[in-house]
């Protein structure tokens, strides 16, 4: 005896198999992360990751500030913008990165040697013209001048 249904004489295509069965599905993106706490009364916040800038160094400011006031002080601004502007910038160099400010200090050792510079050029002329003069009069009433306008 047969196991083929009458009238369909043999004749039929195979059934396809079934589908896979469905897997877990597709993941979601995991829930967004709480924004962190705020830093505790008084702690200042950072922690990985966050840089801080150096703080400048105040000598250096100061040597800045007077290489550029020097016009008004003289030589002294000169010395004084010299002075500092070594102290900051050995300060700054051994810092090891905590401390910036090397340019001003740098500016300021710059306008400060520039400042005596023209400090002792204006000594120079200065007795040169009092050399040059012949009348006492004159002489005087030019140092009475000089020291007037410096």
């Amino acid at each position: 005896m047969s196991t083929v249904p009458p009238g369909d004489g043999g004749n039929q295509p195979p059934t396809p198999p079934p589908p896979p069965p469905a897997g877990p599905p597709p993941a979601s993106p995991p829930p967004p992360a709480p924004p962190p706490a705020p830093p505790a009364y008084g702690q200042q916040p950072g922690g990985y990751g966050s840089q801080s800038t150096p703080r400048t160094n105040g000598l250096a400011i100061a040597s800045l500030v007077l290489g550029i006031a020097q016009i008004f002080l003289c030589i002294i601004g000169g010395i004084l913008a010299l002075v500092f502007g070594y102290i900051s910038r050995r300060q700054i160099d051994e810092s090891g990165g905590t401390q910036g400010g090397r340019g001003m200090a740098i500016a300021g050792i710059i306008l400060g040697w520039i400042g005596i510079g023209l400090g002792i050029a204006y000594i120079v002329v200065i007795i040169i013209a009092v050399i040059v003069s012949d009348d006492s009069n004159s002489r005087s009433a030019l140092i009475q001048h000089a020291l007037s306008a410096a």
